[in-house]
């Protein structure tokens, strides 16, 4: 049950004293202080005779300021005595919270207060405990889940290593001991020097600060790794953490299923246009034997364009397994657009680069020419296919877009992959080919649906080619 309020107290307490004052001085100004002192001087008189009356006339009685002197000092000590009651309980809550705080800020969270108090005090008290709980219970979450996080770390396959500012290892799992020092810990070791014992490709793969694909010698044999590295600030300094993650089985493993796919795209290919010819040739040698010679040329016309499909699927896995190193060079804008305008439509949708291109001009043509055949053959309308050139900081950025119906999520995480495509004549080395020149050049290349339809092919370039 609540009792009664601060407010309620401190009101309690200012009417008291106020009473009290008012009664203080009507006893020494009304009764019965007034009547005593006459009582007092009149039982003087009698009993004293005449000598007596020259005392009692010393006895006055106590005028207005008297008794409000005489109140004062009684009201003071008795409301110091009061307030000293009163606050009494604020100051020990107070230095109780003062305490409270202070574990906190230590981060130790254990402390409660004890009170049986059932009013605004009682309430702050009883506040304070549920925080303190919920920053224990919190803090035995975060405990729970930093012990899971350290145990998924500490035994993943990839390799982590956190290092400061200064180049101190500050972190590392077991991978990363068993790759860097043979099991023992790297806490507090400088992370330039374990590399110094490290082969050289990964030795400047780690120093030159970029996310790398490196294949090194170890243990014997060859390892593939993919770095990733990233910079960051924790509690305000600097970090860098390094992920190590071995690539070789999964990769052996992707080169055996892209060889079982190339067998099966080549076998598919080679089944679909031998199985004819061998089907013409067999109804050329009964057309020739009956003396029909008149369709002859139509059963070798077929051969012919069977063959001549047969050899360009050939030529197409040819030029993609033996793509030339890119000869970049210097290539104006309007000679350039010029000749490809020659091969295919398109609209040019922002004005040129002041400044112009640098990279190998018969790649990038035959990229482009690729990009905007397949945007035609999306389904949109023909005047829909543009392109644009433009110069973005030190980047060149070649833009082809359609509107057609673009890609689902599936189709444009695989679409640049070799061998992939959606068409039933496809043969998947059309956006396979132009990533492969794009990233020789030193660029990259992305797919994205345009709002209100259609698909955006982006070609980003280095200047200095």
């Amino acid at each position: 049950m609540r009792t009664m309020s601060l407010e309620g107290r401190m009101t309690l307490l200012i009417g008291t004293s106020a009473l009290v004052g008012a009664l203080v001085y009507a006893s020494l100004t009304e009764w019965p202080v007034p009547q005593l002192m006459a009582w007092l001087s009149a039982t003087e008189k009698h009993a004293a005779g005449a000598k007596a009356v020259t005392s009692a006339a010393t006895i006055q009685p106590i005028g207005p300021w008297g008794a409000l002197t005489l109140s004062v000092l009684v009201l003071v000590p008795l409301s110091a005595w009061l307030a000293h009651a009163v606050m009494q309980p604020l100051r020990s809550l107070m230095r109780a919270l003062q305490s409270a705080v202070a574990s906190y800020r230590d981060g130790d969270f254990s402390m409660s207060i004890a009170s049986p108090r059932r009013d605004e005090l009682g309430d702050l008290i009883k506040m304070h405990n549920e925080l303190g709980q919920t920053l224990r219970d919190q803090r035995q979450h975060l405990a729970q889940r930093e012990l899971l996080l350290d145990t998924v770390v500490q035994n993943t396959p990839v390799a982590l290593v956190l290092t400061d500012g200064a180049g101190k290892v500050t972190y590392a799992n077991i991978a990363a001991r068993h790759l860097f020092n043979e099991g023992r810990t790297l806490a507090g070791l400088d992370f330039d020097e374990l590399l110094n014992g490290m082969p050289q490709p990964l030795r400047v793969a780690a120093q030159g600060g970029e996310d790398a694909l490196l294949t090194v010698e170890m243990e014997g044999g060859e390892e593939t790794f993919h770095l990733s590295q990233r910079n960051f600030r924790l509690q305000g300094r600097p970090h860098r953490l390094q992920l190590y993650r071995r690539m070789t089985r999964e990769l052996s493993r992707q080169e055996v299923a892209t060889w079982k796919r190339v067998i099966r795209v080549i076998s598919h290919e080679l089944n679909n246009s031998l199985a004819p010819i061998s089907s013409l040739s067999h109804s050329g040698i009964e057309l020739a034997r009956r003396g029909d010679l008149e369709r002859l040329p139509g059963v070798f016309a077929s051969i012919g364009e069977r063959a001549r499909h047969l050899h360009g699927f050939i030529a197409g896995y040819a030029s993609f397994a033996k793509l030339p190193t890119p000869r970049t060079e210097p290539v104006e804008w309007k000679p350039f657009l010029d000749g490809l305008a020659l091969h295919c439509q398109f609209q040019l949708a922002a004005a040129l680069p002041d400044i112009p291109g640098r990279f190998d001009r018969t790649q990038i043509e035959q990229v482009l020419i690729n990009l905007i055949k397949n945007a035609h053959e999306a389904g949109g309308e023909a005047d829909d296919v543009s392109l644009s050139i433009l110069l973005v900081g030190h980047e060149l950025r070649i833009e082809v877009a359609d509107r057609g119906p673009g890609m689902n999520e599936m189709v444009l995480a695989q679409a640049l992959l070799p061998f992939y495509s959606t068409k039933r004549a496809g043969t998947g080395l059309g956006l396979a080919l132009a990533r492969e020149i794009v990233e020789a050049h030193g660029g990259r290349i992305s797919l994205a649906n345009r709002e209100g339809g259609g698909l955006r092919v982006t070609l980003l370039l280095p200047l200095n080619g």
